[in-house]
Protein backbone atom coordinates (compact mmCIF):
# COMPACT_ATOMS: atom_id res chain seq x y z
CA UNK A 1 0.00 0.00 0.00
CA UNK A 2 1.71 3.35 -0.80
CA UNK A 3 2.04 5.71 2.36
CA UNK A 4 -0.11 8.48 2.74
CA UNK A 5 3.23 10.31 4.26
CA UNK A 6 5.98 9.46 1.33
CA UNK A 7 3.11 8.80 -1.39
CA UNK A 8 5.28 5.94 -3.23
CA UNK A 9 3.82 2.44 -4.07
CA UNK A 10 4.85 -0.69 -2.71
CA UNK A 11 6.34 -3.73 -4.81
CA UNK A 12 2.70 -5.30 -4.52
CA UNK A 13 0.77 -2.08 -5.15
CA UNK A 14 2.89 -1.81 -8.76
CA UNK A 15 2.38 -5.02 -9.28
CA UNK A 16 -1.83 -5.02 -8.56
CA UNK A 17 -1.59 -1.72 -10.96
CA UNK A 18 -0.11 -3.66 -13.86
CA UNK A 19 -2.66 -6.69 -13.63
CA UNK A 20 -5.36 -4.01 -13.04
CA UNK A 21 -4.90 -3.01 -16.11
CA UNK A 22 -4.27 -6.44 -18.14
CA UNK A 23 -7.16 -8.15 -16.37
CA UNK A 24 -9.71 -5.94 -17.65
CA UNK A 25 -12.15 -6.26 -20.39
CA UNK A 26 -10.50 -8.96 -22.71
CA UNK A 27 -10.19 -11.71 -20.90
CA UNK A 28 -14.04 -12.22 -20.43
CA UNK A 29 -13.79 -12.07 -24.46
CA UNK A 30 -11.27 -13.84 -25.27
CA UNK A 31 -12.82 -17.36 -25.34
CA UNK A 32 -15.93 -16.28 -28.11
CA UNK A 33 -13.07 -13.94 -30.00
CA UNK A 34 -10.24 -17.36 -30.29
CA UNK A 35 -13.49 -19.54 -30.80
CA UNK A 36 -14.73 -17.18 -33.91
CA UNK A 37 -10.40 -17.64 -34.82
CA UNK A 38 -9.72 -20.71 -34.66
CA UNK A 39 -9.50 -23.80 -32.38
CA UNK A 40 -7.33 -24.99 -29.95
CA UNK A 41 -4.17 -25.47 -32.12
CA UNK A 42 -4.09 -21.95 -33.62
CA UNK A 43 -4.80 -21.02 -30.25
CA UNK A 44 -1.24 -22.42 -28.94
CA UNK A 45 0.57 -20.76 -31.77
CA UNK A 46 -1.32 -17.40 -31.34
CA UNK A 47 -0.56 -17.81 -27.47
CA UNK A 48 3.12 -18.58 -28.24
CA UNK A 49 3.50 -15.30 -30.54
CA UNK A 50 1.96 -12.85 -28.67
CA UNK A 51 3.34 -14.63 -24.98
CA UNK A 52 7.23 -14.66 -26.56
CA UNK A 53 6.75 -11.32 -27.85
CA UNK A 54 4.77 -9.34 -25.23
CA UNK A 55 7.39 -11.06 -22.67
CA UNK A 56 10.07 -9.73 -24.36
CA UNK A 57 8.61 -6.38 -24.09
CA UNK A 58 8.15 -7.10 -20.52
CA UNK A 59 11.83 -7.92 -20.48
CA UNK A 60 12.52 -4.33 -22.29
CA UNK A 61 10.25 -2.30 -19.95
CA UNK A 62 12.19 -4.37 -17.07
CA UNK A 63 16.05 -3.39 -18.48
CA UNK A 64 14.82 0.05 -19.11
CA UNK A 65 13.72 0.83 -15.62
CA UNK A 66 17.05 -0.34 -14.70
CA UNK A 67 19.91 0.75 -17.19
CA UNK A 68 17.36 4.47 -17.58
CA UNK A 69 16.55 5.24 -14.12
CA UNK A 70 16.40 9.25 -14.72
CA UNK A 71 13.64 8.85 -17.39
CA UNK A 72 10.11 8.58 -15.59
CA UNK A 73 7.05 7.78 -16.90
CA UNK A 74 8.62 5.40 -19.57
CA UNK A 75 6.29 4.73 -21.99
CA UNK A 76 7.03 7.85 -24.03
CA UNK A 77 9.98 9.20 -22.77
CA UNK A 78 11.90 6.25 -23.91
CA UNK A 79 10.58 6.93 -27.85
CA UNK A 80 11.79 10.53 -27.17
CA UNK A 81 14.72 10.15 -25.92
CA UNK A 82 15.90 7.54 -28.51
CA UNK A 83 13.89 9.04 -31.32
CA UNK A 84 13.70 12.60 -31.26
CA UNK A 85 11.20 15.05 -30.22
CA UNK A 86 8.12 14.43 -32.47
CA UNK A 87 8.26 10.51 -32.31
CA UNK A 88 8.76 11.27 -28.58
CA UNK A 89 5.35 13.48 -28.86
CA UNK A 90 3.25 10.68 -31.52
CA UNK A 91 4.36 7.78 -28.93
CA UNK A 92 2.56 9.90 -25.80
CA UNK A 93 -0.39 11.08 -27.87
CA UNK A 94 -0.60 7.68 -29.29
CA UNK A 95 -0.49 5.88 -26.30
CA UNK A 96 -3.04 8.23 -24.47
CA UNK A 97 -4.91 8.09 -27.14
CA UNK A 98 -5.59 4.29 -27.28
CA UNK A 99 -6.14 4.62 -23.47
CA UNK A 100 -9.19 7.25 -24.28
CA UNK A 101 -10.41 4.21 -26.42
CA UNK A 102 -9.93 1.61 -24.25
CA UNK A 103 -11.75 3.50 -21.63
CA UNK A 104 -14.41 3.74 -24.66
CA UNK A 105 -14.34 -0.07 -25.28
CA UNK A 106 -15.00 -0.51 -21.02
CA UNK A 107 -18.21 1.15 -20.93
CA UNK A 108 -19.21 -0.83 -24.25
CA UNK A 109 -18.81 -3.68 -22.14
CA UNK A 110 -20.91 -2.53 -19.52
CA UNK A 111 -23.69 -1.88 -21.96
CA UNK A 112 -23.39 -5.18 -23.59
CA UNK A 113 -23.28 -6.95 -20.36
CA UNK A 114 -26.16 -5.35 -19.04
CA UNK A 115 -28.19 -5.77 -22.21
CA UNK A 116 -27.49 -9.38 -21.55
CA UNK A 117 -30.42 -8.96 -18.90
CA UNK A 118 -32.22 -5.62 -20.11
CA UNK A 119 -31.80 -6.35 -23.62
CA UNK A 120 -34.58 -3.92 -24.53
CA UNK A 121 -32.52 -1.10 -22.90
CA UNK A 122 -29.17 -1.69 -23.51
CA UNK A 123 -28.72 -3.80 -26.46
CA UNK A 124 -24.96 -4.21 -27.52
CA UNK A 125 -23.58 -1.26 -25.21
CA UNK A 126 -24.24 1.33 -28.03
CA UNK A 127 -28.29 2.33 -26.98
CA UNK A 128 -29.22 5.63 -26.25
CA UNK A 129 -29.47 4.72 -22.65
CA UNK A 130 -25.94 2.83 -22.97
CA UNK A 131 -24.16 5.52 -24.15
CA UNK A 132 -26.18 8.01 -20.80
CA UNK A 133 -25.35 5.48 -18.50
CA UNK A 134 -21.85 5.43 -19.65
CA UNK A 135 -21.81 9.29 -19.59
CA UNK A 136 -22.72 9.44 -15.87
CA UNK A 137 -19.81 6.71 -15.01
CA UNK A 138 -16.99 8.41 -17.04
CA UNK A 139 -17.44 11.46 -15.17
CA UNK A 140 -18.53 10.43 -11.29
CA UNK A 141 -15.09 8.62 -11.43
CA UNK A 142 -13.70 11.91 -12.67
CA UNK A 143 -14.83 13.59 -9.75
CA UNK A 144 -13.15 10.15 -7.34
CA UNK A 145 -10.32 10.32 -9.13
CA UNK A 146 -9.52 14.30 -8.48
CA UNK A 147 -9.08 13.46 -4.98
CA UNK A 148 -6.19 11.69 -5.10
CA UNK A 149 -3.96 9.31 -7.08
CA UNK A 150 -2.62 7.14 -3.90
CA UNK A 151 -6.62 6.77 -2.67
CA UNK A 152 -7.63 5.85 -6.55
CA UNK A 153 -4.67 3.32 -6.75
CA UNK A 154 -5.54 1.59 -3.22
CA UNK A 155 -8.80 1.27 -4.70
CA UNK A 156 -7.16 -0.37 -7.68
CA UNK A 157 -5.56 -2.73 -5.65
CA UNK A 158 -8.84 -3.98 -3.59
CA UNK A 159 -10.60 -3.89 -7.09
CA UNK A 160 -7.91 -6.32 -8.78
CA UNK A 161 -8.10 -9.18 -5.42
CA UNK A 162 -12.08 -8.90 -6.29
CA UNK A 163 -12.01 -9.34 -10.46
CA UNK A 164 -9.60 -11.97 -10.31
CA UNK A 165 -11.65 -14.27 -7.90
CA UNK A 166 -14.63 -15.12 -10.62
CA UNK A 167 -12.11 -15.88 -13.50
CA UNK A 168 -10.41 -18.49 -11.32
CA UNK A 169 -14.01 -20.00 -10.37
CA UNK A 170 -14.38 -20.07 -14.34
CA UNK A 171 -11.28 -21.90 -14.83
CA UNK A 172 -11.83 -24.48 -11.91
CA UNK A 173 -15.38 -24.99 -13.60
CA UNK A 174 -13.77 -25.79 -17.18
CA UNK A 175 -11.56 -27.60 -15.48
CA UNK A 176 -13.95 -30.13 -13.60
CA UNK A 177 -15.89 -30.19 -17.06
CA UNK A 178 -12.91 -31.15 -19.39
CA UNK A 179 -13.84 -33.83 -21.57
CA UNK A 180 -11.21 -34.29 -23.85
CA UNK A 181 -12.99 -35.98 -27.23
CA UNK A 182 -14.80 -32.65 -27.49
CA UNK A 183 -11.30 -31.09 -27.21
CA UNK A 184 -9.62 -33.33 -29.55
CA UNK A 185 -12.53 -32.66 -32.11
CA UNK A 186 -12.19 -28.75 -32.18
CA UNK A 187 -8.43 -29.12 -31.94
CA UNK A 188 -7.73 -28.36 -35.52
CA UNK A 189 -11.15 -26.28 -36.33
CA UNK A 190 -13.80 -28.63 -35.42
CA UNK A 191 -16.77 -29.27 -37.05
CA UNK A 192 -19.12 -27.64 -39.50
CA UNK A 193 -17.00 -24.06 -39.06
CA UNK A 194 -15.49 -21.91 -42.07
CA UNK A 195 -12.30 -23.84 -43.25
CA UNK A 196 -9.28 -21.32 -43.00
CA UNK A 197 -5.23 -21.45 -43.39
CA UNK A 198 -3.93 -22.10 -40.27
CA UNK A 199 -2.13 -18.79 -40.99
CA UNK A 200 -5.38 -16.92 -41.26
CA UNK A 201 -6.73 -18.58 -37.84
CA UNK A 202 -3.50 -17.10 -36.02
CA UNK A 203 -3.63 -13.63 -37.78
CA UNK A 204 -7.30 -13.37 -36.73
CA UNK A 205 -6.30 -13.50 -33.03
CA UNK A 206 -3.52 -11.05 -33.25
CA UNK A 207 -5.37 -8.08 -32.12
CA UNK A 208 -6.73 -9.71 -29.48
CA UNK A 209 -4.01 -11.09 -27.74
CA UNK A 210 -1.98 -7.36 -27.93
CA UNK A 211 -5.27 -5.68 -27.13
CA UNK A 212 -5.28 -7.90 -23.26
CA UNK A 213 -1.90 -7.05 -22.78
CA UNK A 214 -2.48 -3.66 -22.98
CA UNK A 215 -0.79 -2.43 -19.55
CA UNK A 216 1.85 -4.76 -19.07
CA UNK A 217 3.51 -1.18 -18.84
CA UNK A 218 1.62 -0.21 -16.00
CA UNK A 219 4.37 0.02 -13.08
CA UNK A 220 6.43 1.91 -15.85
CA UNK A 221 4.37 4.58 -16.20
CA UNK A 222 3.70 5.07 -13.05
CA UNK A 223 7.91 5.19 -11.91
CA UNK A 224 7.58 7.80 -10.03
CA UNK A 225 5.79 6.66 -7.59
CA UNK A 226 7.82 3.44 -7.13
CA UNK A 227 9.94 3.05 -3.87
CA UNK A 228 12.52 1.25 -5.69
CA UNK A 229 13.94 1.39 -9.01
CA UNK A 230 14.19 -2.20 -9.35
CA UNK A 231 10.24 -2.52 -8.19
CA UNK A 232 9.06 -1.19 -11.36
CA UNK A 233 10.78 -4.22 -13.40
CA UNK A 234 9.97 -7.06 -10.98
CA UNK A 235 6.30 -5.66 -10.80
CA UNK A 236 6.23 -5.92 -14.86
CA UNK A 237 7.51 -9.57 -15.03
CA UNK A 238 5.46 -10.76 -11.83
CA UNK A 239 2.26 -9.36 -13.56
CA UNK A 240 2.55 -10.81 -16.92
CA UNK A 241 3.72 -14.22 -16.07
CA UNK A 242 0.08 -14.30 -13.78
CA UNK A 243 -1.73 -12.53 -16.09
CA UNK A 244 -0.56 -15.03 -19.06
CA UNK A 245 -1.49 -18.03 -17.19
CA UNK A 246 -4.97 -17.19 -16.93
CA UNK A 247 -6.01 -16.07 -20.50
CA UNK A 248 -4.17 -19.35 -22.12
CA UNK A 249 -6.28 -21.04 -19.40
CA UNK A 250 -9.64 -19.18 -20.23
CA UNK A 251 -8.86 -19.32 -24.60
CA UNK A 252 -8.14 -23.14 -24.41
CA UNK A 253 -10.27 -24.85 -21.23
CA UNK A 254 -13.78 -23.82 -23.15
CA UNK A 255 -12.12 -26.23 -26.38
CA UNK A 256 -12.57 -28.64 -23.88
CA UNK A 257 -16.07 -28.10 -23.29
CA UNK A 258 -18.16 -27.52 -25.73
CA UNK A 259 -17.89 -27.46 -29.95
CA UNK A 260 -16.46 -24.53 -31.38
CA UNK A 261 -19.44 -23.39 -33.16
CA UNK A 262 -21.09 -22.71 -29.64
CA UNK A 263 -18.27 -20.36 -28.24
CA UNK A 264 -18.25 -18.82 -31.60
CA UNK A 265 -22.04 -18.19 -31.30
CA UNK A 266 -22.25 -16.72 -27.45
CA UNK A 267 -23.22 -13.45 -26.86
CA UNK A 268 -20.52 -11.18 -25.19
CA UNK A 269 -18.92 -11.19 -22.65
CA UNK A 270 -17.84 -14.82 -24.27
CA UNK A 271 -16.90 -16.18 -20.64
CA UNK A 272 -19.98 -15.70 -19.10
CA UNK A 273 -21.53 -17.08 -21.98
CA UNK A 274 -19.41 -20.27 -22.41
CA UNK A 275 -20.13 -20.85 -18.21
CA UNK A 276 -23.86 -20.74 -18.47
CA UNK A 277 -23.60 -23.54 -21.20
CA UNK A 278 -21.34 -25.42 -18.72
CA UNK A 279 -23.38 -24.96 -15.72
CA UNK A 280 -26.69 -23.21 -16.24
CA UNK A 281 -28.11 -19.72 -15.81
CA UNK A 282 -25.97 -18.35 -12.72
CA UNK A 283 -22.95 -18.52 -14.21
CA UNK A 284 -23.47 -16.02 -16.94
CA UNK A 285 -24.75 -13.89 -13.84
CA UNK A 286 -21.96 -14.79 -11.94
CA UNK A 287 -18.91 -13.92 -14.46
CA UNK A 288 -21.17 -10.69 -15.41
CA UNK A 289 -20.81 -9.60 -11.95
CA UNK A 290 -16.92 -10.00 -12.07
CA UNK A 291 -16.69 -8.26 -15.74
CA UNK A 292 -18.32 -5.38 -14.24
CA UNK A 293 -15.90 -5.11 -11.09
CA UNK A 294 -13.44 -6.07 -13.26
CA UNK A 295 -14.32 -3.43 -16.21
CA UNK A 296 -14.76 -0.50 -13.38
CA UNK A 297 -11.63 -1.38 -11.48
CA UNK A 298 -9.62 -1.47 -15.21
CA UNK A 299 -11.29 1.72 -16.22
CA UNK A 300 -10.25 3.56 -12.93
CA UNK A 301 -6.41 2.17 -13.71
CA UNK A 302 -6.65 3.47 -17.12
CA UNK A 303 -8.20 6.40 -16.23
CA UNK A 304 -4.93 7.18 -14.20
CA UNK A 305 -2.66 6.50 -16.37
CA UNK A 306 -4.11 8.71 -19.13
CA UNK A 307 -4.33 11.31 -16.76
CA UNK A 308 -0.42 10.36 -16.00
CA UNK A 309 0.95 10.20 -19.40
CA UNK A 310 -0.34 13.59 -20.26
CA UNK A 311 0.64 15.08 -17.34
CA UNK A 312 4.26 13.82 -17.41
CA UNK A 313 4.81 14.82 -21.38
CA UNK A 314 3.70 18.36 -20.32
CA UNK A 315 6.59 18.36 -17.55
CA UNK A 316 8.78 17.24 -20.09
CA UNK A 317 7.72 19.82 -22.51
CA UNK A 318 6.00 17.37 -24.88
CA UNK A 319 2.70 18.90 -24.54
CA UNK A 320 1.28 22.09 -23.46
CA UNK A 321 2.08 23.35 -19.98
CA UNK A 322 -1.34 23.70 -19.35
CA UNK A 323 -1.76 19.70 -18.75
CA UNK A 324 1.52 19.93 -15.94
CA UNK A 325 -0.86 21.81 -13.21
CA UNK A 326 -2.16 19.25 -10.67
CA UNK A 327 -4.63 20.60 -8.21
CA UNK A 328 -3.87 20.22 -4.12
CA UNK A 329 -4.15 15.93 -4.27
CA UNK A 330 -1.83 15.76 -6.41
CA UNK A 331 -3.68 14.98 -8.97
CA UNK A 332 -2.90 16.42 -12.87
CA UNK A 333 -6.39 17.80 -13.11
CA UNK A 334 -6.69 19.56 -16.73
CA UNK A 335 -5.02 16.32 -18.24
CA UNK A 336 -8.38 14.55 -16.64
CA UNK A 337 -10.35 16.93 -17.72
CA UNK A 338 -9.43 16.58 -21.40
CA UNK A 339 -9.01 12.66 -21.15
CA UNK A 340 -12.91 12.41 -20.29
CA UNK A 341 -14.04 15.05 -22.92
CA UNK A 342 -12.54 13.38 -25.49
CA UNK A 343 -13.57 9.29 -23.80
CA UNK A 344 -17.25 11.00 -23.57
CA UNK A 345 -16.90 12.35 -27.08
CA UNK A 346 -16.03 8.67 -28.72
CA UNK A 347 -18.81 7.04 -26.12
CA UNK A 348 -21.42 9.08 -27.97
CA UNK A 349 -20.03 8.43 -31.58
CA UNK A 350 -20.57 4.63 -30.65
CA UNK A 351 -23.90 5.23 -31.14
CA UNK A 352 -23.33 5.50 -35.27
CA UNK A 353 -20.82 2.59 -35.10
CA UNK A 354 -21.89 -0.91 -36.63
CA UNK A 355 -20.15 -2.79 -34.31
CA UNK A 356 -18.47 -0.68 -31.45
CA UNK A 357 -17.76 -3.41 -29.36
CA UNK A 358 -15.20 -4.98 -31.77
CA UNK A 359 -13.96 -1.64 -33.20
CA UNK A 360 -13.24 0.02 -29.84
CA UNK A 361 -10.91 -3.62 -29.48
CA UNK A 362 -9.26 -3.31 -32.50
CA UNK A 363 -8.81 0.44 -32.98
CA UNK A 364 -6.94 0.50 -28.87
CA UNK A 365 -5.09 -2.28 -29.65
CA UNK A 366 -3.27 -0.50 -33.09
CA UNK A 367 -3.40 3.05 -31.31
CA UNK A 368 -0.72 0.76 -28.86
CA UNK A 369 1.34 -0.22 -31.29
CA UNK A 370 3.78 2.54 -32.16
CA UNK A 371 4.39 3.27 -28.34
CA UNK A 372 5.24 -0.36 -28.23
CA UNK A 373 7.46 -0.23 -30.83
CA UNK A 374 9.21 2.89 -30.25
CA UNK A 375 10.22 1.78 -26.66
CA UNK A 376 11.33 -1.69 -28.31
CA UNK A 377 13.63 0.35 -30.26
CA UNK A 378 15.28 2.30 -27.55
CA UNK A 379 15.85 -0.88 -26.22
CA UNK A 380 18.33 -1.92 -28.68
CA UNK A 381 19.64 1.59 -29.17
CA UNK A 382 20.50 1.49 -25.37
CA UNK A 383 22.32 -2.30 -25.66
CA UNK A 384 24.43 -1.54 -28.36
CA UNK A 385 25.58 1.72 -27.36
CA UNK A 386 26.11 0.10 -23.90
CA UNK A 387 24.74 3.14 -21.88
CA UNK A 388 23.99 1.85 -18.89
CA UNK A 389 25.90 -1.59 -18.58
CA UNK A 390 29.05 -0.29 -17.29
CA UNK A 391 28.74 -2.58 -14.55
CA UNK A 392 26.92 -5.12 -16.18
CA UNK A 393 28.32 -5.58 -19.47
CA UNK A 394 27.60 -9.38 -19.90
CA UNK A 395 23.49 -8.21 -20.12
CA UNK A 396 24.03 -6.34 -23.67
CA UNK A 397 24.03 -8.93 -25.98
CA UNK A 398 20.91 -10.45 -24.00
CA UNK A 399 18.69 -7.28 -23.86
CA UNK A 400 19.89 -6.26 -27.36
CA UNK A 401 18.10 -9.66 -28.73
CA UNK A 402 15.38 -9.07 -26.19
CA UNK A 403 14.64 -5.91 -27.19
CA UNK A 404 15.34 -7.04 -31.63
CA UNK A 405 12.33 -9.62 -30.85
CA UNK A 406 9.89 -7.13 -29.45
CA UNK A 407 10.88 -4.58 -32.37
CA UNK A 408 9.79 -7.77 -34.56
CA UNK A 409 6.51 -8.84 -32.92
CA UNK A 410 5.38 -5.18 -32.93
CA UNK A 411 6.18 -5.12 -36.33
CA UNK A 412 3.78 -8.07 -37.46
CA UNK A 413 1.06 -6.76 -35.36
CA UNK A 414 1.02 -4.07 -37.29
CA UNK A 415 0.78 -5.96 -40.48
CA UNK A 416 -1.42 -8.15 -38.99
CA UNK A 417 -4.05 -5.44 -37.84
CA UNK A 418 -4.34 -5.00 -41.61
CA UNK A 419 -4.51 -1.51 -43.68
CA UNK A 420 -7.81 0.18 -42.76
CA UNK A 421 -6.75 0.82 -39.09
CA UNK A 422 -3.27 1.99 -39.54
CA UNK A 423 -5.35 4.82 -41.62
CA UNK A 424 -8.07 5.19 -39.11
CA UNK A 425 -5.46 5.68 -36.55
CA UNK A 426 -3.76 7.79 -38.82
CA UNK A 427 -6.62 10.42 -39.02
CA UNK A 428 -6.48 10.70 -35.12
CA UNK A 429 -2.90 11.95 -35.04
CA UNK A 430 -3.18 14.18 -37.28
CA UNK A 431 -5.28 16.83 -35.66
CA UNK A 432 -3.47 15.50 -32.43
CA UNK A 433 -0.26 17.18 -33.86
CA UNK A 434 -1.93 20.67 -32.54
CA UNK A 435 -0.66 19.70 -29.53
CA UNK A 436 2.53 19.46 -30.63
CA UNK A 437 2.42 22.61 -32.23
CA UNK A 438 1.57 24.08 -29.20
CA UNK A 439 3.91 22.81 -27.10
CA UNK A 440 7.11 23.85 -29.30
CA UNK A 441 5.76 27.52 -29.68
CA UNK A 442 5.81 27.78 -25.86
CA UNK A 443 9.24 26.76 -26.04
CA UNK A 444 9.90 28.96 -28.93
CA UNK A 445 11.56 25.87 -30.52
CA UNK A 446 11.94 24.71 -34.00
CA UNK A 447 8.63 22.75 -35.09
CA UNK A 448 10.39 19.62 -36.99
CA UNK A 449 13.54 18.12 -37.97
CA UNK A 450 14.19 16.85 -41.22
CA UNK A 451 13.40 13.44 -40.87
CA UNK A 452 10.24 14.70 -38.62
CA UNK A 453 9.06 16.70 -41.25
CA UNK A 454 9.30 13.58 -43.60
CA UNK A 455 7.15 11.23 -40.21
CA UNK A 456 4.52 14.56 -40.32
CA UNK A 457 3.96 14.31 -44.00
CA UNK A 458 3.59 10.25 -44.05
CA UNK A 459 1.29 10.19 -41.12
CA UNK A 460 -0.64 13.17 -42.77
CA UNK A 461 -1.02 11.45 -46.56
CA UNK A 462 -2.02 8.37 -44.22
CA UNK A 463 -4.71 10.55 -42.31
CA UNK A 464 -5.92 11.76 -45.88
CA UNK A 465 -6.30 8.52 -47.22
CA UNK A 466 -8.53 7.30 -43.94
CA UNK A 467 -10.45 10.21 -44.61
CA UNK A 468 -11.31 9.72 -47.67
CA UNK A 469 -12.09 5.72 -47.29
CA UNK A 470 -14.66 6.92 -44.29
CA UNK A 471 -16.31 9.44 -46.39
CA UNK A 472 -16.70 6.68 -49.40
CA UNK A 473 -17.70 4.47 -47.46
CA UNK A 474 -14.60 2.13 -48.32
CA UNK A 475 -13.53 2.42 -44.38
CA UNK A 476 -16.36 1.62 -42.10
CA UNK A 477 -16.45 1.81 -38.22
Amino acid sequence: MASRTTGKMSLPMLTAMVVGSMVGAGIFNLPGRFGAATGPFGAIIAWMIAGTGMYMLARVFQALAEKKPEIDSGVFAYAKAGFGDYMGFLSAFGYWLGSCLGNVFYWVLIGSTLGRFFPEIFADGSSPTAIIVSLIGIWAFHFMILRGVEQAAFINTVVTVAKIVPIIVAIIIFVFAFNYSQFSENFFGGVGMVEKSLFQQVRDTMLITVFVFLGIEGASVYSRFAKTRADVGSATILGFVGVMGLMVAVTLLPYAAMPRGTIAGVQQPSLAGVLEVVVGHWGAVFISIGVLISVLGAYLAWSLICAEVLFAAAKSQDMPRLFAAQNGNRVPANALWLTNIVVSLFVISTYWSRDAFNFMLDMTSVTSLLPYLLVAGYGVLIARRGEGYATTPQERSRDQIFASIAVAYTIIMFLAAGLKYVLLVAVLYVPGTVLYVWARREQNARLFSSAELIVFIITALAAIAGAAGLVTGIITP
